[in-house]
């Protein structure tokens, strides 16, 4: 097999500029980009600091309604600081959950897109 890692992920969005704001301005990503493609589309890109992978805000695929994604994992070292800043951007995480792996919260972006932070450390 040559595939050697996961490049992109898309999520399905209703505004890209609302979008934007959630995952870079309240969950901290970084934009990547942010590009005009023609006259009704934009390329909208987000990832974590330094991550290989990244996330585009799409909303041109008739197949991925806005809100049908679930289960985008996000990992963190401090689950418990992340879950008081995420409360403090007016995000409502669930309870802290543990699991054999580790512990973790479930939120949704602006769409009703499932996000997972998770943390394995414990």
């Amino acid at each position: 097999m040559t595939i050697s890692k996961v490049q992109l992920l898309s999520v399905p969005v209703r505004d890209q500029d609302r979008s934007r704001d959630f995952y870079a301005g309240k969950l901290g990503l970084s934009v990547v980009a942010d590009t005009t493609l023609g006259s009704d589309q934009r390329w909208v890109q987000v990832a974590p600091a330094g991550a290989e992978t990244s996330v585009s805000l799409v909303t041109w695929f008739d197949t991925m309604p806005p809100g049908s994604l679930k289960g985008l994992v996000l990992e963190t070292d401090d689950l418990d600081g992340e879950v008081a800043r995420l409360r403090s951007q007016g995000i409502s995480p669930s309870e802290v959950q543990q699991a054999p792996w580790g512990r973790f919260v479930t939120f949704d972006d602006p769409d009703g897109n499932g996000l997972i932070l998770q943390t394995t450390g414990g």
